[in-house]
């Protein structure tokens, strides 16, 4: 059984689909901030670039499309992390390690870190390469697998689970988690 100081995670949304607004909210706000990254890096990321990946003229509907992404791929995050055994492993009691001593917010952003990172080898670098020579559709001339690719994509997942540790209300949950890490005695 997990044991848990009062934080951020005490509080939020409550309710059985409370995963699902907190992590809708943290993919948009995420991806608001890498949207930024590739706004700084080279604006024609957005208001071309994705356009292009759907065949739509460039524009503002760039950073619809990526608000999108950044929504859906925020509600997976939810689903994945809400549900055992990665639950229950995200908030075990730890004496040693990375988690020692760490909250549920630290450990939800480090999992979000996680899957930004999985987000970033995926999408863009696997996906993304097939979709273009499968649809025909010219490389837009954008290194997908770039360094501000990559750092976007990890801060998108930082803040995605740091936003769903505090719009969730995991706590509860967490007390009530049997960690997969306890050993179980038998008594026969």
């Amino acid at each position: 059984m997990s044991s848990h100081s009062n934080g951020p995670t005490t509080y939020g949304f409550g309710g059985s689909l409370n995963w699902l607004l907190g992590s809708a909210v943290g993919g948009i706000i995420g991806s608001i901030l890498f949207g930024a990254v590739l706004w700084i890096v080279d604006p024609a990321i957005v208001t071309e670039t994705i356009p292009a990946i759907y065949g739509i003229d460039p524009g503002t509907v760039g950073l619809v499309f990526h608000l999108i992404h950044g929504t859906v791929l925020g509600i997976i995050f939810g689903f994945i992390v809400s549900r055992n055994p990665i639950f229950s492993t995200i908030t075990a009691d730890a004496t040693t390690g990375l988690f020692a001593g760490r909250g549920l917010t630290t450990r939800f952003a480090l999992a979000g870190l996680v899957y930004g990172l999985a987000v970033w080898a995926f999408l863009p670098i696997i996906v993304q390469s097939i979709w273009i020579a499968f649809t025909g559709i010219v490389d837009p001339g954008f290194p997908f697998a770039a360094f501000e690719s990559l750092i976007g994509h990890l801060l998108y997942g930082l803040l995605l689970g740091a936003l769903f540790a505090v719009f969730v209300e995991t706590a509860p949950e967490a007390e009530e988690t049997e960690s997969p890490f306890d050993e179980t005695s038998d008594s026969d």
